[in-house]
């Protein structure tokens, strides 16, 4: 059998990848359930002698490459599990899995980084240090990057690099930026506490639906008073529940919602804030409301050494490296970046669909793109870490 990462061209990498991917996409699961998807990253890797590590997870894949020369260890991180949506694409590669789709990409992501290591594996004897590949699980629940951190993967590296594809930005473009990229995506739930009574005479109990109501409105005034006009915060209440009856006004009513922030001492303060707005504004309502947060990600956090080498990347492989607008979203790659320096970036794939649409697809000219795009930027930073640029102090 000839080996995966014999030399290969532009077009029949990108055939290559093109089968993976489409395979995961056909087969998607969903975060920690992620044992097939597991199974088939091992034997992509496998295949192109690319050395399998145990860390001890039951789902997930931790490899490596290099290491025949003495230096520093890179990581480059996919994120591996899909989605609950029902697909709507009409691809003729579409999940044969009902109600389960890959419809933010990580399809994409892993297949770039199989791509990557194959790439990589050709050079082996040549790298200056080790790149470790993590296929993350569970990013959706925003537990997988503090599980592979938990299982000892991240010891002894230097940096962590990792992307995720843009349907925004056009195929063979890189978005890079150092500083905040992504969101903090806090989630609440708050219960207002009221007291029944027959809707005819309100005034015999203390409207739950009245008081969150009016918690609803309040909460808007964190942004526009809380946060001066040169940050950026959002609270979103995206559900309420409250009663089962026409002519019960009921004891109790529920809202949830997320709070999205790109600064930490901003997130801190909107968060207190959050919470003396809906107690206060119950308890000026004769109802009482207690919140429970429901912890995701930190910010988003680029460093600026790693973003410089990133530009550099992507130019010399001839892709246009652009700033792109940070995105409110969450991605659980913060949790790394609170641990050792860390690069994120947004793969351009032309899409006609946001994240998580069911008719979400791309371009999988990317495909490609990204993956050298990976190989490259680790080798650079093996390089970096190794000189006295990127030298410890």
């Amino acid at each position: 059998m000839t080996s995966k990462t014999a030399e290969l061209s532009a077009e029949a990498l990108g055939e290559q990848l093109t089968g993976i991917r489409r395979h995961l996409h056909r087969h998607p699961e969903l975060s920690n359930e992620e044992y097939e998807t597991t199974k088939y990253i091992t034997s992509q890797l496998e295949q192109g002698g690319i050395r399998i590590l145990d860390y001890g997870l039951a789902t997930g894949v931790i490899a490596e490459i290099g290491g025949l020369k003495p230096g520093p260890v890179i990581a480059l991180r996919a994120d591996i599990d899909a989605l609950p949506i029902q697909e709507e694409t009409g691809a003729d590669y579409a999940s044969l899995v009902p109600g389960k789709m890959h419809a933010c990409g990580h399809d994409f992501h892993t297949a770039a980084l199989i791509g990557a290591a194959y790439q990589l594996k050709q050079q082996e004897e040549r790298l200056p240090g080790t790149v470790r590949l993590l296929f993350q699980p569970a990013e959706e629940k925003a537990q997988g990057a503090q599980r592979i951190i938990s299982s000892g993967a991240l010891q002894e590296v230097r940096a962590v690099i990792g992307l995720h594809n843009k349907p925004d930005l056009p195929v063979g473009t890189i978005g890079i930026t150092g500083g905040p990229l992504m969101a903090a995506a806090d989630g609440f739930v708050v219960e207002v506490q009221g007291g029944s009574s027959h809707a005819a005479v309100p005034e015999a109990g203390t409207d739950p639906i009245v008081a969150a109501s009016h918690i609803v409105t309040a909460l808007q005034s964190i942004i526009s008073r809380n946060v001066s006009p040169l940050e950026s915060a959002v609270v979103s209440v995206t559900q309420i529940h409250s009663g089962n009856s026409w002519n019960i006004i009921p004891d109790k009513a529920v809202l949830e919602g997320t709070i999205r922030t790109f600064d930490e001492a901003v997130r801190i303060k909107v968060l207190e804030r959050f919470e003396q707005v809906a107690s206060g504004v119950a308890a000026a309502l004769g109802a009482s409301a207690t919140v429970r947060w429901i912890g995701g990600p930190p910010p988003v956090i680029n460093d600026d050494a790693l973003a410089a080498l990133g530009i550099k990347a992507a130019e010399a492989l001839g892709y246009q490296a652009v700033k792109p607008v940070p995105s409110p979203a969450g991605e659980d790659f913060a949790f790394y970046q609170r641990v050792v320096p860390g690069l994120f970036v947004f793969a351009g794939t032309d899409g006609s669909r946001e994240w998580h649409h069911p008719a979400f697809n791309l371009d999988e000219q990317a495909l490609p793109v990204a993956a050298r795009f990976l190989a490259d930027i680790a080798v650079r930073s093996l390089e970096y870490y190794a000189s006295e640029g990127g030298a410890e102090s």
